[in-house]
């Protein structure tokens, strides 16, 4: 009865897809922690590699990848994930989920760590442009026109 929403983020172009996974297709994500490459196969990205970055879970509290396990815990926070402190030092304890997909996370965050290497067939080489000769530098137009008005 898992169902996540899966957001996979493309770093090279800063595209991003959401992908909606239910019954049998989520599966293999339940179990896995922050920081693992699955096969892009399971979140419709066939032949690319994706690395877990995060989640939530049903009530919004961020997954964090220092607390261990897929449980729920408060923990004193001094900045990261699930905390930005308004001054230096400053600690507070907050909820967080931890780095393992369970059942109760809904949406989990990848990114693309590894595209499919494809033979470059059908493409030619491209063919260098004739360089054109560059005009005087600014400098030497400016020397040239006080020189003749002197």
């Amino acid at each position: 009865m898992a169902k996540f929403k899966v957001i996979v983020s493309d770093p090279e172009t800063g595209t991003s897809k959401a992908v909606e996974l239910e019954e049998a297709r989520a599966t293999p994500l339940i179990g896995k922690r922050i920081g693992e490459v699955i096969d892009g196969t399971i979140v419709d990205f066939a032949g690319h590699k994706v690395q877990i970055m995060g989640g939530s879970d049903k009530d919004g509290f961020p997954m964090r990848p220092s607390v261990h396990g897929g449980v729920r815990r408060r923990i004193v926070l001094s900045g990261g994930v699930g905390f930005n402190p308004l001054n230096g030092g400053m600690r507070r304890r907050k909820s967080i989920r931890g780095n393992v997909i369970t059942e109760e996370i809904v949406q989990v965050n990848a990114k693309i760590v590894e595209k499919p290497k494809h033979p470059k067939e059908g493409k030619k080489p491209k063919e260098k442009k004739e360089e054109k000769t560059a005009p005087k530098e600014p400098e030497q137009q400016a020397k040239a026109q006080t020189q003749t008005s002197t």
